[in-house]
């Protein structure tokens, strides 16, 4: 079978399948003898749902911002990190990369797509790292794919974990969450899942929906009510440790490039609870990889999480926010400048918003993505604006790799 047909197949159907809630994929890549990649690595994370990068890096220095986000905003007090940003709470562990320099985040930041705001679009040119100028059948390679593809002697393999980032079961660890006293509104942690997916396009049943069940379960309104709705200690933490060792075991050796995805960043309706897993789940993943690859490693890898959209800055009637546009990326890893919030910010005055209800991008995620790849492993700025990220003008260089 031609090699590149094959890497071809693997991409098509893992950006395929990966946005459905109950598959995420590894995509591992190596090379014969580790000449062409080096000994740097690179780890891509997809963060499926559209993070709102707006409560991940609060902007509590922009003077609109509190009055945009009256609920949001004043949740637990965040961790500042300078120049008017705060980090949510959620990322606590994070903060002693950042202030070593091995995290950072970059703001504003989006693919090209604009406009519809579907989970499923915005995902798959997300994962093409193409332009929208390009029919959706000539999107279907993944940008890592063809990275593979534009550097001799590469060998790949991809593994599927299926029922990772199961969410609580509905007795056990978790809360228990009933639809009235008499009667116990037994649902799997799958079925609930799919109810979310059956709603999502429909506001009425979705909100209200997810709701009630929501409110129903309450066992301590005050305590939900103050943000503190209990998680529980192995909530996909077995799943995410599996993953995450996986990955870093093949990063040990000759593996140079691991992708895979974390979902659950729809936060439609009270945001302040739904959000807190997903970020707790987030910084496991950051932590322990660099625990299981050793400080030597560590300093030689790039972690970069994106999403497919930003939120919206006004939040909803439903204390969450809606899909946006411009959004936040997470970096991390020993050959990346971290402790910085990169990316111009555009303010959250209602004239510099886009459309008048989201933040304004300021840069191309896909120019970051390159400019990493481009310092790590050298690859030429011609091949990553045309084989890579097709139409892509990456700009100058925002010397993000050390």
């Amino acid at each position: 079978m031609d090699r590149r047909f094959f890497l071809r197949g693997l991409s098509a159907l893992g950006c395929s399948a990966a946005a459905h809630p109950f598959l995420t994929t590894v995509t591992l890549a190596g090379s014969d003898g580790g000449a062409p990649l080096g000994d740097h690595r690179l780890v891509v994370v997809i963060l499926r749902g559209a993070m709102d990068g707006l409560d991940v890096v609060r902007p509590l220095g922009d003077p609109d911002y509190a009055a945009l986000r009256p609920t949001l905003a004043g949740q637990t007090a965040p961790l500042p990190l300078g120049g008017g940003f705060a980090l949510h709470p959620a990322l606590a562990g994070l903060h002693g990369l950042w202030s070593a320099g091995e995290a950072g985040f970059v703001h504003a930041v989006s693919t090209p797509y604009r406009d519809k705001r579907s989970h499923f679009d915005g995902q798959d040119l997300l994962e093409a790292g193409t332009g929208t100028d390009l029919a959706p059948q000539a999107r279907r390679d993944g940008w890592l794919n063809r990275l593979l593809q534009a550097v001799p002697g590469v060998v790949a393999d991809t593994a599927f974990a299926v029922g990772r980032e199961a969410l609580p079961l509905l007795a056990g660890p978790a809360p228990t969450r009933s639809w009235t006293p008499e009667l116990k509104l037994d649902l799997s942690a799958q079925g609930r899942r799919l109810l979310e997916q059956v709603w999502h396009d429909d506001p009425l049943f979705r909100d209200s929906g997810l709701a009630a069940l929501d409110l129903a379960a309450e066992t301590d309104p005050v305590a939900l009510e103050a943000g503190a709705m209990p998680v529980a200690a192995d909530r996909g933490t077995a799943d995410i440790d599996r993953l995450v060792d996986f990955a870093a075991g093949k990063l040990r050796q000759e593996t140079r490039i691991a992708a895979f995805s974390l979902s659950g960043w729809d936060t439609h309706v009270r945001q302040e609870a739904a959000i807190r897993g997903p970020l707790l789940r987030l910084e496991r993943i950051v932590l322990r990889l660099k625990q299981q690859l050793g400080p030597q490693v560590w300093g030689q890898t790039a972690f970069l999480a994106m999403t497919e959209f930003g939120r919206t800055v006004h939040e909803n009637g439903s204390r969450g926010t809606d899909h946006g546009t411009g959004g936040v990326m997470l970096t991390a890893g020993g050959a990346l400048r971290g402790g910085q919030v990169l990316g111009r910010w555009p303010g959250l005055a209602e004239a510099a918003l886009y459309d008048r209800r989201d933040l304004m991008p300021t840069s191309d995620v896909r120019a970051w993505a390159a400019w990493v790849m481009a310092g790590l492993y050298g690859f030429d700025r011609r091949v990553l604006e045309g084989a890579v990220f097709p139409g892509l003008d990456m700009g100058s260089d925002p010397g993000l790799v050390r």
